[in-house]
């Protein structure tokens, strides 16, 4: 699965692994693929300095790059206190009703939740980079549209690539004005925010409109078939996020969870803003159900909606209330059915290229020609 990317980079196959645990992005990048560690959990720089340390150390001298949310546009003076003082009190006497309707039990005394909106912030973006730009990185993605002109001027003084996701031509096109190295094209049916066109419609037109960018294709993409679908499309390679959340070097912390991914159908998942105020694809629960609910309150635009649940989801979480447990996830997960390393993935993966490739040779009346 080489293409002129995979080789500028240095990998055997041109897949491109999104996760938020290191120890997957260091495999992603021992099987021969690019591992992209998410940062935007990491609210201390310490603690993604000794994640980076640790994925450094294990990538076996692979290539690896850095997943950030940050903002093009800059909005100064803004405080978390600042915006949490904007959350309506009808939406927190919402969360609180629907927790306790479900038995949720309240934090220990002094428990911070886990997952708080600072990490959208462009500030904290900008500490993570401090960090990462001390390690060999060579890709800097983006997942909230084009990062600030300084930041991609100061990713290319290192020679480090700039990747940022588009659901749509017009974004991908404001994304090559910015001097964006690659486009991920992401389809309707990826996990975690998603705009409205499919895959299959999304990728041409994008390769089409920044020609010659090279562009990744993301979104529904979990088999070798897909992934050779991908290329013949136009892409230089592929973008995987939730295929992974079931592999065996994932860290969960929730054997409910990870049950509910295994069982989960392709029709299972739901484009909620019930986690960040922004459509976001994730399974369907009764938490994304009360919110979708045109009874409730309704949800709050971004950030509001992420500090309103960042409590809620980490006790969620932390109790595993199953009918409220969900997480971001793709349509793929219909072919999530059994935890595999990364390994077993990649292996299913290059099988299952070459069996389409050779059909469509076959097809073609190439038989046997390389």
């Amino acid at each position: 699965m080489q293409t002129e990317l995979s080789r500028k980079l240095g990998i055997e196959h041109a897949v491109f692994g999104f996760t938020p645990f290191p120890a997957v992005a260091a495999a992603i990048s021992r099987a021969g693929g690019f591992g992209v560690l998410g940062a935007v959990r990491y609210t201390a720089p310490g603690d993604l300095k000794r994640d980076l340390d640790w994925l450094d150390a294990h990538a076996g001298g692979r290539p690896y790059g850095l997943d950030v949310v940050m903002p093009a546009k800059k909005v100064e003076g803004v405080t978390e206190a600042d915006v949490e003082a904007m959350i309506p009190e009808e939406h927190r006497r919402f969360v609180r009703d629907t927790l306790a309707a479900h038995g949720v039990p309240e934090l220990a005394e002094g428990e911070a939740s886990g997952w708080r909106i600072t990490g959208w912030m462009e500030q904290v973006a900008r500490t993570q980079l401090d960090v990462a730009f001390d390690y060999p990185i060579r890709l800097l993605a983006n997942a909230l549209g084009s990062p600030p002109a300084d930041v991609v001027a100061r990713a290319h003084d290192r020679d480090v690539l700039v990747a940022a996701l588009a659901g749509s031509a017009r974004h991908a096109r404001k994304h090559q004005e910015a001097g964006i190295d690659i486009v991920v094209a992401q389809g309707y049916e990826a996990g975690g925010h998603t705009g409205e066109i499919a895959t299959m419609v999304l990728t041409p037109e994008i390769v089409d409109a920044v020609d010659p960018l090279p562009v990744l294709a993301a979104g529904g993409i979990g088999s070798g078939r897909q992934v050779a679908a991908a290329l013949t499309l136009g892409a230089q390679g592929v973008w995987l996020g939730s295929i992974w959340l079931t592999t065996t070097e994932a860290d969960l912390h929730s054997p409910a969870l990870t049950r509910k991914l295994l069982a989960a159908g392709s029709g299972d998942t739901v484009r909620s803003r019930a986690l960040t105020g922004k459509p976001a694809r994730q399974l369907r629960t009764e938490w994304t159900d009360a919110w979708d609910d045109p009874a409730g309150p309704g949800t709050l635009p971004m950030p509001l909606q992420g500090l309103l649940v960042a409590e809620a989801v980490s006790r969620i979480q932390k109790y595993e209330v199953e009918p409220l447990l969900g997480t971001p996830v793709g349509q793929i997960v219909g072919r999530m059915t059994a935890e595999r390393s990364v390994q077993e993935v990649f292996d299913d993966l290059t099988r299952g290229f070459e069996k389409a490739v050779d059909r469509i040779n076959r097809i073609a009346g190439r038989s046997g020609q390389p």
